[in-house]
């Protein structure tokens, strides 16, 4: 009966009467949410460095928009990859997750998958994601396979280090090479920029994300940069964001940019400083409607690359 009843019940930061919770059947649910399907902020933050960095390459090598085609499959893989780290992360963090209000009821800790279960259901993801990496150059597959380290090791860092976020950023900006290389076969200084500007984006959002939780991981022994930083989290996350248009600057110069790269960065600039101005320690709730703004703004930034591309 209990898991009858989990399975019916939102987890916390879902989105709101998402398909998952209403339409999904009731076996397939727990797995649809190891896998973060009714929370996509996940797979759109993991998706958009991919996708700034094919907009990036498409204005450098002269194309009049990015490759439809390769921003499909990162499509795909995001939703593939985010699913299997998340489903992987929810393995061996389930005996920290029992003891934190907002996780507790995810499917392992609560006993709707078993961990032979995940483990097979990461497998299957990591499959899709294979699937999908093979259909790029030599080059961006090797760079593929060089995420996976950083992936396996993300879950255990925040046990003993203070900026776990750092760890995710390399991670999740992991894409802001893998578009420069899946249309030149290599890689470039503006690509490398924009991946560090990505790491930084993902600092930032992240450490406002971890505001939700810090009563909770301070009893569980979790260490986040919003536990770090305390009551300087706002210029912390201002400090990161800063850092992250300074690196995006950089790599647009260097690939001699036009006016609509700038104005879309310009406008990427101004959605970070009012999340910057809105952050409030106190309010979960708000943290959590502010981290996931970061999508909005990431495909602004999006959209004024491909616009430029597309002017030329």
């Amino acid at each position: 009966m209990r898991r009858h009843n989990l399975a019916d019940k939102p987890v916390p930061d879902a989105v709101r009467g998402h398909w998952v919770d209403r339409n999904a059947p009731t076996p397939l649910r727990p797995y649809l949410r190891l896998a973060r399907i009714e929370r996509p902020i996940g797979w759109w933050l993991l998706l958009i460095p991919c996708w700034w960095s094919a907009a990036l390459a498409a204005v450098a090598a002269g194309s009049s928009y990015p490759d439809p085609w390769h921003l499909l499959l990162f499509l795909v893989g995001a939703v593939a990859m985010r699913g299997a780290g998340s489903t992987y992360n929810d393995i061996v963090d389930r005996k920290l997750d029992a003891r934190v209000a907002r996780t507790r009821d995810r499917p392992l800790p609560s006993g709707q998958v078993s961990v032979r279960g995940a483990v097979l259901f990461v497998v299957l993801q990591c499959l899709i994601g294979l699937l999908v990496l093979l259909q790029f150059n030599a080059f961006a597959i090797a760079l593929g396979f060089g995420s996976i380290g950083i992936v396996l090791l993300y879950p255990f860092v925040k046990r003993f280090f203070w900026m776990p976020q750092i760890v995710l950023g390399f991670a999740f900006a992991w894409g802001g090479l893998m578009g420069w290389a899946a249309v030149f076969g290599s890689l470039a200084l503006p690509a490398v920029l924009l991946y560090f500007a990505a790491i930084a984006w993902t600092i930032g959002y992240d450490t406002i994300y971890a505001l939700q939780d810090i009563e909770d991981d301070e009893i569980a022994g979790i260490k986040s940069s919003a536990r770090l930083f305390g009551p300087q989290v706002r210029i912390a996350v201002g400090g990161f964001y800063v850092a992250t248009i300074v690196l995006l600057a950089a790599s647009l110069a260097l690939i001699g940019a036009g006016f609509v790269a700038w104005i879309g960065l310009a406008a990427f600039a101004g959605h970070l400083a009012w999340q910057v101005i809105k952050i409030d320690a106190a309010d979960g709730a708000g943290a959590l409607k502010l981290f996931r703004s970061n999508r909005d703004a990431g495909l602004i930034l999006f959209v004024g690359l491909s616009a430029a591309a597309f002017i030329g």
